[in-house]
């Protein structure tokens, strides 16, 4: 049975991707496509925050790239050894926040000690932080993608949780999103699911796979990675069949398996 998964390849390096191996397990053939480009933005403004820990009460990270973002920044020598030799130890010494365990695990390569990856989505994230912020305290660093959602910043703001927000990428089309797509149909043919992983891959590909499929797009079973994802399905008239309970390989599959 196969499945299209409208996501990038895993970040870390080595192996098949998390998810087509998870998929595998079920029986399922899953097969992925990049939706998105990302072009990374204000590193020199988030690098001299960075190297100010005194300065916020800890890091907040929703997405793979705001991890990234730091990689880029420590590219020299000197902010390498700053990094190793004291930043990193006194930004542990502060909480830091993520979403997801792909992240906490890009978090956690780069030495720092994550907490929050159960949360699963920005809203729980967002209580899981109030619930232990004092109100009025020293901000939390939140680099983020131009299209971040306010639903994170108004949760803390109503709590008087202080957030400095940076942006440190923006997000467009992948550019080979189109033909991919098209190939995909041509060559595999109309799958039994196709999964969301953002509400970008809403914008960017649905209106393609409805043409794509035709008369058979009532075969298709639309699934979401998460409740934002399902809610921008929803809104373009979508029934969506199944939402992962946690962004995880493994919830996503179980899900999947109940529908099909």
């Amino acid at each position: 049975m196969k499945v299209l998964l409208l996501k990038d390849p895993k970040e870390s390096d080595g192996g098949p991707d998390s998810y087509i191996k998870e998929f595998g397990s079920h029986g399922l053939k899953a097969t992925l496509i990049p939706v998105l480009a990302f072009e990374f933005t204000s590193l020199q403004t988030f690098s001299e925050k960075l190297f100010h820990p005194d300065q916020y009460h800890g890091l907040i990270f929703t997405s793979p790239r705001a991890v990234e973002a730091i990689k880029l920044c420590l590219v020299d020598s000197y902010t390498k050894e700053a990094w190793k030799n004291y930043l990193k130890g006194e930004w542990n010494t502060k909480p830091i926040y993520v979403v997801g365990k792909a992240t906490a695990g890009l978090v956690t390569e780069i030495g720092l000690k994550p907490q929050g990856e159960d949360c699963g989505n920005a809203e729980k994230l967002a209580r899981f932080i109030c619930s232990r912020e004092p109100s009025n305290s020293l901000p939390l660093l939140f680099p983020c993608g131009a299209l971040k959602r306010e639903t994170l910043p108004t949760m803390l703001k109503d709590k008087d949780v202080m957030l400095e927000s940076v942006t440190v990428y923006q997000t467009s089309q992948h550019p080979d999103l189109q033909e991919s797509l098209t190939n995909y149909f041509s060559q595999e043919g109309v799958p039994a699911s196709v999964i969301f992983f953002s509400p970008s891959g809403v914008k960017y590909c649905l209106k393609q796979i409805l043409k794509l499929s035709g008369d058979f797009i009532s075969q298709i079973k639309f699934a979401a990675i998460g409740p934002t994802t399902a809610e921008a399905l929803v809104t373009e008239g979508i029934l969506v069949s199944c939402t992962a309970s946690r962004p995880t390989p493994q919830d996503l599959a179980a899900e999947l398996r109940k529908c099909l």
